[in-house]
């Protein structure tokens, strides 16, 4: 069962339960109280899932590592976003990284 209409059908529901679930969470809000250590363990992890996310996608090419180019640009741009240096700043730094890299030779 693959196809147009199996696909169609999954995004149907997807989109379904992703706003049953934030129509839930604003209706059960003002029902469940969460303690300040729970607010802050779940505020903790959607940022390590974020983090994971972005490393897995950056730093992997399908089930490989990416080449050395690849990660050093990675590297390049939490550097300078850590030094909270301006967007365009970033992208431009890791983006020559990896260019540079390549030009070199060393993209594997």
């Amino acid at each position: 069962m693959t196809g147009a209409p199996v696909l169609v059908a999954a995004t149907l529901c997807l989109g379904a339960g992703t706003f049953a679930l934030r129509i839930a969470g604003g209706l059960l809000r003002s029902r469940v109280e969460l303690s300040e250590r729970v607010d802050g363990l779940l505020a903790q992890g959607a940022a390590v899932l974020m983090t994971a996310t972005v490393a897995t996608a950056a730093l992997l090419d399908g089930r490989e590592p990416a080449g050395v180019a690849r990660i050093a640009g990675v590297v390049v741009a939490a550097v300078l976003a850590w030094r909270r240096a301006p967007v365009v700043v970033v992208v431009l730094g890791a983006a020559g990284t990896a260019a540079v890299l390549r030009v070199l030779g060393w993209a594997a």
